[in-house]
């Protein structure tokens, strides 16, 4: 297939850039060389992510037809590809709600716990993480109700926390994560695959790390609720000050002789991005696959960025195409906005670019999925302030309502994918022509 010109169709460039980042992360193309040998006993394969349902397909494939094989793993509603969904295989696949978990995830982190019990040394536990593991992998610390962890939730979400502090929150008032887990499944083998969502790609934080070592503490939790003003019910204070929610640490022997590999990450995507970049004639820089900040603020650090190369040919020269990942944050102020990551960092770009000739964007998330909409991102174009303009439309006050959404809907410059069964966070493109 002909990747499409940068010079002639940016919009279809970029967006085969996307594809190309997206595809580089696909379970069914990077699992096989990571799958262990069938044990003695059983297999049993449990996890949680957005990319689930694509990791059982992929491993149901691979594993040997007369090995025992069976579990279960949750994903996002939507999120199991249509292959497996019409013709199930031997792992179970449920889906249940993110970000905001609901009781679907709590009856299927139930489950998963429960799977993991009674295992033999002679058994090997295959966990299959993704990101979004953390909201579907819910199961509540001793006293605290579902209904409590989803007010935790979102007022986390709209705090504008980072994906680190996020989740050292979430497995401390958690029964199954930070850990957890994989200490139920002893004395069975685990090996855990891992698809990284996140900055610096630390295990610990994939989901919440239901498999791994918690170097984090309740110390740590609460100093964390209390930075973002979040209240929590007595019990969780209760738990967590008294150190009754503390998480198995590193050097426990409880994780000896596991496993994790990491099967596809943020900075591999960007790679298969930059590969196909050079192909059509264009420099790629990768800047970063660990960016974090509010993504309004990171897209006027793009469009300076971009800006500079397009005035002064520093401190790259054009044409070229740059390119970042990571996992920025929004801190919602507004109600009745919508919007993700994606398309705000989009809308805080065109706002600092104000239209700057031969700059195309894209910015996308790698699932599919921007927040809770139906779109992966959007694409901003030289002339997008001005159709905006032309419509009635201010993208300040936009940008105010925390309603990127809102803002490039009409415009017809949403990137809507649908679910791709991957997760490997933040896609940004910046061409300059």
């Amino acid at each position: 297939m002909t990747t499409p010109s940068p010079h002639t169709d940016p919009r279809g460039f970029l967006r085969a850039l996307y594809d190309a980042a997206v595809a580089r992360a696909l379970p069914a193309e990077t699992t096989a060389p990571w799958l262990p040998q069938p044990p003695e006993g059983r297999t049993v394969v449990i996890g949680a992510g957005k990319a689930g349902g694509a990791m059982a397909q992929a491993v149901d494939a691979l594993w040997p037809e007369d090995a025992p094989l069976s579990g279960l793993v949750v994903t996002r509603y939507d999120h199991v590809p249509p292959a497996y969904k019409a013709k199930p295989g031997r792992i179970e696949v449920v889906e249940a709600a993110h970000p905001v978990p609901d009781e679907a995830g709590r009856r299927a982190a139930q489950r998963i716990a429960q799977l993991a019990q009674g295992l033999t040394a002679d058994d090997l536990v295959l966990c299959l993480i993704s990101g979004g593991g953390s909201a579907l992998l819910s199961l509540p610390a001793p006293g605290i109700s579902l209904e409590e962890k989803q007010a935790i939730n979102k007022a986390l979400l709209k705090s504008g926390a980072a994906i680190d502090e996020m989740n050292c929150v979430r497995k401390h008032l958690s029964a199954i994560k930070g850990g957890r887990l994989a200490t139920h499944c002893a004395p069975a083998r685990v090996v855990t695959l891992l698809i990284s969502d996140v900055p610096g790609d630390a295990p610990e934080v994939i989901a919440s790390g239901p498999t791994v070592p918690d170097s984090t503490t309740c110390a740590d939790a609460l100093a964390i609720l209390n930075r973002y003003g979040i209240d929590i019910p007595p019990a969780a204070r209760a738990g967590l000050e008294s150190g009754a929610f503390e998480s198995p640490k590193p050097g426990d022997a409880r994780f000896a002789g596991h496993q994790v590999h990491m099967i596809a990450t943020p900075r591999q995507s960007l790679e298969a991005a930059a590969a196909m970049a050079r192909a059509a004639g264009i420099t790629p820089y990768i800047l970063s696959d660990e960016i974090e900040g509010e993504s309004r603020e990171v897209g006027k650090v793009h469009a300076a960025l971009a800006r500079s190369v397009a005035h002064a040919g520093t401190p790259f020269a054009k044409p070229c195409v740059i390119l970042s990942g990571g996992e920025t944050t929004v801190t919602v102020k507004s109600k009745g906005g919508r919007g993700g990551r994606a398309t705000e960092f989009l809308l805080g770009c065109a706002i600092a670019l104000q239209g700057q000739p031969g700059v195309h964007v894209l910015a996308a998330d790698t699932d599919g999925i921007d927040g809770v909409e139906d779109n992966a991102g959007a694409i901003v174009t030289p002339d997008t302030l001005a159709r905006a303009r032309a419509m009635g439309m201010k993208a300040q006050e936009f940008l105010d309502a925390n309603n990127a959404y809102g803002f490039f809907a009409p415009l017809s410059d949403l990137v809507i994918p649908g679910p791709t069964f991957t997760n490997v966070n933040d896609f940004r493109a910046l061409l300059i022509t």
